[in-house]
């Protein structure tokens, strides 16, 4: 009997220290498991932090680019107009300086559309409306103004065509400038 009593407390002690380890195993498994998970999340945070960080910044990179496009857009524009109505000054007033106006009005017509065709690839589809519309009234008055010195001497009528063509140009450049504030933020639509 005193054998089976030692046994059983033998038994009953490495079976306490066998339950202890096993609880003890569980436990250590657990927390490892909740560290990892913890880990884990904050891989996942860390990987969204950098994604949104990374969108931001190309956000950011893309408003600089459109902002500087639209700069050399509207600059061209505006100088390939400027050119336009001192050709159409010169050829009305006859100052001789038709000659050196044409030249410049060709140099601001290669400007813009090399500004064209970047903006083309820039600008987004609310932008490029108002853009195309400024380039297609800009090379009318270009066309009108070239009509007018088709023929051995200045016509009269087709250079009094351009005045309409310039009033035009003026709003379609005004309306894509406002459409280039609004998409830049610097022009909200208010309430």
């Amino acid at each position: 009997m005193a054998l089976a009593v030692a046994a059983v407390g033998v038994i009953g002690t490495l079976g306490a220290a066998l339950l202890t380890q096993g609880r003890a195993d569980r436990a250590k498994r657990l927390e490892l498991d909740a560290l990892a998970q913890q880990q884990r999340q904050e891989r996942e945070h860390a990987e969204r932090v950098r994604r949104d960080e990374l969108s931001a910044a190309r956000g950011s990179e893309l408003l600089d680019l459109r902002r500087a496009c639209y700069i050399a857009l509207n600059t061209a524009a505006r100088q390939y107009q400027t050119a336009q109505v001192n050709l159409w000054h010169a050829l009305k007033d006859g100052t001789g300086l038709e000659e050196a106006c044409l030249q410049q009005l060709d140099e601001r017509r290669s400007a813009h559309r090399e500004c064209w065709a970047e903006a083309q690839m820039i600008v987004p589809t609310t932008v490029l409306g108002s853009a195309s519309a400024v380039s297609r009234r800009l090379n009318i008055g270009y066309g009108t103004l070239k009509k007018a010195l088709a023929g051995p001497s200045v016509d009269g009528p087709a250079l009094d065509a351009f005045e309409p063509e310039l009033r035009a140009a003026w709003t379609s450049l005004a309306d894509m400038r406002l459409a280039m504030r609004r998409d830049l933020g610097v022009d909200d639509l208010g309430p």
